[in-house]
């Protein structure tokens, strides 16, 4: 499995049997190629802070690869890169795009954060691809074709292209959302 975590509060302390041990915080992504196998530990380390993580397992191209671990701190350039913009974390390693973070599937994935009141510019979906968007925090419309979508935190909306999405957060308050984008699924939704 290719394992992509994105922080959102708190510290997550990651240890593996490859000997990595690291502590990222808030904005901070990392990923796991389990591969071959690979024992690992995550753990939230503070006795006073919370931790909320979004974790998302996502099968590989191929199986039996080599294990791998890396990061992507989430620093005060990672949040200016996010702020009312799509900023593109994950991409597939075999294609074009220059990621932070690249995993062995066609699979993207972006973050924004939102402040309050602002409209930020649209994500296509192209023809043949789907994505599935999760409001982690904070309130917003997402304007689609079919009209305005208000999603809270932890709504999700499922996506298909071609489509462009646009979001704009509450007056009151601002958003985070993350959204996975990849090859459209056979199934027979629309």
């Amino acid at each position: 499995a290719e394992i992509i975590t994105f922080v959102v509060q708190g510290e997550l302390t990651h240890q593996d049997s490859m000997g990595t041990s690291e502590t990222l915080g808030r904005g901070s992504i990392q990923f796991m190629t389990a591969g071959r196998g690979i024992r690992h530990s995550e753990h939230n380390l503070s006795k006073d802070s919370d931790l909320r993580f979004i974790q998302c397992w996502v099968t590989p191209r191929s199986l039996n690869l080599p294990p791998n671990y890396g990061s992507m701190l989430g620093d005060n350039k990672a949040a200016d890169a996010r702020r009312d913009t799509w900023a593109h974390l994950v991409s597939d390693v075999s294609g074009d795009a220059k990621t932070p973070v690249q995993i062995n599937q066609d699979c993207n994935v972006f973050v924004v954060e939102v402040s309050p009141g602002r409209q930020v510019p649209p994500l296509d979906i192209a023809r043949g691809r789907q994505g599935y968007m999760l409001c982690v925090e904070g309130a917003l419309q997402a304007m689609l074709p079919e009209g305005g979508l208000d999603l809270r935190r932890h709504d999700a909306a499922e996506i298909k292209g071609p489509m462009s999405v646009s979001l704009r957060a509450h007056q009151d308050e601002g958003a985070m959302v993350l959204l996975f984008e990849m090859a459209e699924s056979s199934d027979a939704r629309r």
